[in-house]
């Protein structure tokens, strides 16, 4: 019985885990995909000006 409840709660800590990597991950490629596009908007407007 209480292999079953260590499994149970090791498995729901693996799973919080891998959704916290995986908010993680989507929160950093976010911040890239904005980080490219001022990138990219910066380079147009230095373009533009010259």
């Amino acid at each position: 019985m209480a292999d079953n409840y260590l499994e149970r709660k090791y498995e729901e800590y693996l799973e919080r885990k891998a959704a916290a990597e995986k908010a993680k991950r989507a929160a950093w490629k976010k911040r890239m995909d904005a980080y490219r596009k001022k990138l990219a908007e910066e380079a147009a407007n230095k373009e533009d000006n010259s």
